[in-house]
């Protein structure tokens, strides 16, 4: 069955084109019923969130031990550890996020509030791998450290990683529609 609307020709098998396209170019049929969108799953935010907190541990170990020995490789590292710690900590960010932002919270007092968490994160996760023998960190050089497991000194780093996980990771992977 063959039906023109709007100058576009529909042909058998759902093929489209052009009535007056002279070249005869066939197009893929616009889909008849639309697809339920739908967010992604935990499961799936939880790999999200792993791999970009990995990606950016190795890139700041990268740069922070490039100032320090100014090597050209950049050879940052992390640990498999670090894969559900990231992932686990974002997906809590993400909870807290939307609490925070439901109240109105204002950005200041949210970084602080999400800085505060990942240095409890950070110790808490510290004090299991280290009882197991298996912390892939130690802060002890740091002057303000807290038994090697988290230091002041990353409170910077910290907060602005939180900044990019609530304005951007956070968001965007919220945003992800999948069609059924």
């Amino acid at each position: 069955m063959e039906f023109e609307t709007n100058h576009v020709r529909r042909l058998p098998g759902g093929i489209t084109s052009n009535a007056g396209n002279d070249e005869g170019h066939e197009a893929p049929a616009e889909p008849r019923d639309r697809s339920v969108q739908r967010p992604l799953s935990s499961l799936a935010r939880l790999y999200v969130y792993a791999l970009h907190g990995c990606l950016c541990e190795v890139g700041f170990t990268a740069l922070w031990d490039w100032w320090q020995t100014k090597d050209p490789r950049l050879p940052g590292h992390t640990s498999l550890w670090a894969l559900p710690m990231y992932a686990l900590a974002i997906f809590l960010l993400e909870a807290v996020r939307g609490s925070l932002l439901a109240q109105r919270c204002p950005l200041l007092p949210r970084l602080l509030v999400y800085t505060l968490l990942i240095y409890v994160w950070e110790f808490s996760w510290g004090v299991v791998l280290r009882l197991l023998g298996a912390c892939p960190w130690d802060y002890s050089e740091f002057s303000y450290n807290l038994g090697g497991l988290v230091t002041l000194e990353y409170a910077g780093p910290w907060a602005l990683a939180s900044l990019i996980a609530e304005q951007h990771v956070i968001r965007n992977t919220l945003r992800v529609r999948l069609a059924n």
